[in-house]
């Protein structure tokens, strides 16, 4: 019995925006041409400040928003653990990073919209419920969630070319502390980069 209180008061907290350890798991999908060999740790890469693919994140003609920047200083951390360094500003590297992020308001249940990833223009649709609409509904109408999604493209600078590519997706309540910018960023950004560069073209759910 009292594990099913304890059980029954989790799910109670869920409802209302998350036990507190909870974290949801994230869906992410990378794809890569061949396995980046040659990214030896020490090369240097630069970050492209225009958000990749979502214009409605900049301020004003140039200025990345501020959530932008949480998940440009999440996914930097994360090349840095591959042993990666950014170059000094105005420098050169052979690699160029563009980063961008969406969040999208939904009710839970609701299915989302298809996401196409894929390097160098070969794209690859995936549509699955890994994460997604999970919650306890105990009354009230349908619950608010929010689609977090991180997007992130690795090029050669000199020659524009995709060299690794990846999405990672996750389903939180809009007012669980995981959706707060700066955990969303560090979580996603976390799961996108694990076990790097990843299996081409496969979608895994991590917790």
């Amino acid at each position: 019995m009292r594990h099913l209180s304890a059980a029954l008061l989790c799910a109670a907290a869920l409802a209302l925006g998350g036990c507190a350890t909870a974290v949801p798991p994230v869906e992410v999908t990378r794809f890569h041409a061949a396995a980046p060999a040659g990214w030896a740790p020490g090369t240097r890469y630069t970050v492209d400040t225009a958000p990749l693919g979502d214009a409605a994140a900049m301020v004003g003609a140039s200025q990345p928003s501020l959530e932008w920047s949480s998940y440009r200083t999440a996914v930097e951390q994360q090349l840095q653990r591959q042993g990666l360094v950014a170059a000094p500003d105005g420098a050169r590297a052979p690699l160029k990073v563009r980063i961008g992020f969406d969040r999208i308001d939904r009710e839970s249940g609701a299915r989302r919209s298809p996401v196409s990833v894929g390097v160098g223009g070969s794209t690859g649709g995936y549509r699955s419920g890994v994460g997604l609409g999970i919650g306890i509904n105990l009354g009230g109408g349908p619950r608010k969630v929010q689609d977090l999604q991180l997007a992130v493209r690795i090029d050669d600078s000199a020659s524009g070319q995709a060299l690794w590519e990846g999405r990672a997706l996750a389903a939180v309540p809009v007012k669980a502390p995981a959706s707060q910018p700066s955990l969303a960023a560090a979580k996603l950004a976390e799961a996108l980069f694990k076990d790097f560069p990843g299996e081409s073209g496969r979608t895994i759910s991590v917790k």
